[in-house]
């Protein structure tokens, strides 16, 4: 019985969670966000060079450009020129986030 109780109130208190963020258009929204994010991670997170992060997140078809502010710690990426995504470095406990 306690174990019902439990699952119960887990699936309560999740189903009050905001929702996730949706895709509305298709996989290259998807992509185009991850693959901010992860280059992001790769430059400011593990502090790798530029011409290994290019390497380490390239797709095929290579059909995103990035633009990077080494300042502000932003990486804007674009797709298709339709579909965009910008992910920004947090701190060194979360590192980069979608916004």
């Amino acid at each position: 019985m306690r174990r019902l109780a439990l699952v119960l109130l887990l699936a309560g208190c999740a189903s009050r969670a905001t929702d996730p963020q949706t895709y509305d258009n298709n996989d290259a929204e998807l992509a185009v966000g991850n693959a901010a994010r992860m280059t992001c991670s790769c430059l400011f997170v593990m502090k790798m060079p530029d011409d290994f992060c290019a390497a380490w997140v390239k797709a095929s078809p290579n059909v995103a450009r990035f633009n990077i502010d080494k300042e502000k710690k932003i990486v804007e990426g674009v797709a298709l020129l339709q579909w965009g995504a910008r992910a920004h470095f947090v701190d060194e406990k979360r590192g980069c986030v979608l916004e």
